[in-house]
């Protein structure tokens, strides 16, 4: 399918994504990106010591900024930023991918990113307005995926597929395919900077997202819901093995470096 091939109304999703409105609006997003990235490598590197307080995860994160001093603002401006991010996302499926070898795969992706910036900023509005959720929602929706016929077997082809995303993550980052993604990268005196927490933060995120997917693979072995889990459950589990508190340090402080690198894409993303 070729750009040219949108379908009707494309031309004005498509002007109403390049609006310098939507196009500012979606950077705050990659700043809120970096804002939750900071939180949950803090969490990370706390939990690697000892003094956890919280989930280390999203949801930690979140529930951090909740508790800061004007936090509800600061939720608010979170939501928006990733909500321009879904909408761009979503506009970008619709109008196609410039330059994409093939328009089905990068119009999925961008369905896939729409999804995942939409339900964050759904989260953020919820932790602004109070009404934050609880976790366990892994397992309870592993549960009910069991339940059905063949289950496990989409269980574990979920986790398959979470497996793949963090070895394409860590691929990203050792081949530094991230520098696709940026119009540049602030010139000689920056671009070094960019590619170490670039490489840095992918490797680490492909590392976590590698642990959670193989743990709901073990819920689909095992038949067993409560193997399952998200972020904080991978992180849990990753600190409890061998060397496991240095690893985890390393990959918290990765994350952290993912933060600081979703803030020079605020900056240089190609949008």
């Amino acid at each position: 399918m070729s750009q040219n091939s949108s379908p009707p109304g494309a031309d004005a999703v498509r002007r109403a994504r390049n609006s310098r409105a939507v196009r500012g609006l979606a950077r705050g997003g990659y700043v809120a990106s970096g804002v939750l990235h900071l939180l949950v490598g803090w969490l990370a590197v706390q939990l690697a010591l000892g003094q956890s307080e919280g989930q280390a995860d999203q949801t930690g994160a979140f529930r951090a900024v909740a508790r800061m001093p004007g936090g509800d603002v600061l939720l608010w401006l979170v939501a928006v930023g990733f909500a321009a991010l879904a909408f761009w996302q979503l506009a970008t499926a619709v109008v196609g991918v410039p330059n994409a070898e093939s328009q089905l795969a990068a119009r999925g992706k961008s369905v896939a990113k729409a999804v995942l910036y939409g339900a964050l900023a759904v989260t953020g509005v919820r932790y602004a307005q109070g009404t934050g959720g609880g976790s366990g929602g892994e397992e309870s929706l592993t549960a009910r995926v069991l339940a059905v016929p063949g289950g496990a077997w989409l269980v574990g082809a979920a986790g398959l597929v979470i497996v793949g995303v963090g070895v394409y993550h860590v691929v990203k980052g050792i081949r530094k395919k991230f520098l696709e993604d940026l119009s540049g990268a602030g010139g000689s005196a920056v671009r070094p900077v960019v590619v170490r927490l670039g490489q840095a933060g992918y490797i680490a995120k492909g590392i976590a997202l590698g642990v959670v997917g193989g743990l709901v693979v073990a819920a689909a072995v095992t038949t067993d819901p409560e193997q399952a889990g998200g972020l904080d459950e991978a992180l849990h589990t990753m600190r409890d093995q061998p060397y496991g508190t240095a690893l985890l340090l390393v990959v918290g402080l990765g994350i952290a470096a993912f933060g600081g690198y979703s803030f020079a894409r605020a900056r240089f993303a190609r949008l």
